[in-house]
């Protein structure tokens, strides 16, 4: 039996528990083809949490995703949000697009698609402008939108923008402004989002770190992907967790290879070291 993995990827994790072990209703939703490899594989880079003109170690790792990018023929990259600080883009004309993505991923091997998803730094700025097809004319690798599907051969891929479903954002947003344009009515875009399904691995950003947790309830996987740039660095703690299976708060990214019998994950750090890897096999899922 061929593997045909399902992939859930935001900018949150933990804050919503009923996003664990849910997937898009997709009837309504954008469906991309990505074609797989000629050899039936699938690879492709997860980062978050950068666009900070190259500040914060953003360019170092832009770097070695262009290093690991290359030796693993890379499909696309995926971005798991807030992907301009601090307060989004202001326009279809801010030099920040150019600054901050451009100009900092110029390897060769991430000339790829991205798939891009928003974080709640992002609403602060003209979302409207961010999910912009018009981008595309500035740099034909941009894809962004609120919420869709990448479907491959071998996966699916479930984008879900999670910044709405945070409360705080609406009753407590201090001192910061949010763009919920193409948002409100609130209740109605929350309704019209989710129902019941399987999903395998569930990937996010906005924690400023890498990290691996297992269900200890299901097959799910949690990743999290949000060292692009600014990273924790002994901010936080890890919190005890039973499925924890790792924890890392510094900058990296992560890769995920794919063929139609297994699957293997890697975490890197800003040197490019591979950190910490899942492997997948046909359901068989192991840490090391």
């Amino acid at each position: 039996m061929e593997f045909h993995l399902r992939f859930l990827l935001t900018n949150f994790i933990g804050v919503h528990a009923f996003f664990f072990f849910i997937s898009l209703a997709t009837a309504e939703l954008p469906r991309l083809q990505h074609p797989t490899k000629v050899d039936g594989s699938l690879s492709f880079l997860v980062v978050g949490d950068w666009g900070r003109k190259g500040a914060y170690n953003q360019t170092q790792i832009a770097r070695q995703m262009g290093k690991i990018g290359e030796k693993l023929k890379i499909n696309f990259v995926v971005s798991t949000g807030d992907n301009f600080y601090d307060d989004g883009l202001k326009s279809i004309n801010d030099p920040a697009f150019l600054n901050s993505f451009t100009k900092i991923y110029k390897a060769k091997s991430l000339q790829k698609p991205w798939y891009n998803v928003l974080g709640n730094h992002d609403y602060r700025g003209n979302v409207e402008a961010q999910l912009s097809p018009n981008f595309r004319s500035v740099d034909s690798r941009w894809l962004c939108m609120r919420s869709f599907v990448v479907n491959s051969e071998i996966a699916e891929l479930f984008f879900v923008d999670t910044t709405p479903f945070v409360d705080k954002y609406f009753v407590r947003p201090k001192d910061h402004k949010y763009d919920w344009s193409g948002v409100l009515p609130r209740q109605h875009y929350l309704s019209n989002l989710l129902k019941a399904n399987e999903v395998d691995l569930y990937i996010n950003g906005h924690d400023h770190c890498l990290q691996h947790i297992s269900s200890i309830t299901s097959r799910i996987q949690f990743l999290t992907s949000g060292g692009g740039s600014k990273a924790w660095k002994g901010d936080f703690s890890a919190n005890s967790h039973k499925g924890m299976r790792f924890y890392y708060d510094g900058q990296g990214f992560i890769s995920v290879q794919l063929t139609p019998n297994d699957a293997i994950v890697a975490f890197y750090n800003i040197y490019g070291k591979v950190m910490h890897t899942l492997n997948l096999s046909k359901g068989l899922y192991s840490a090391v």
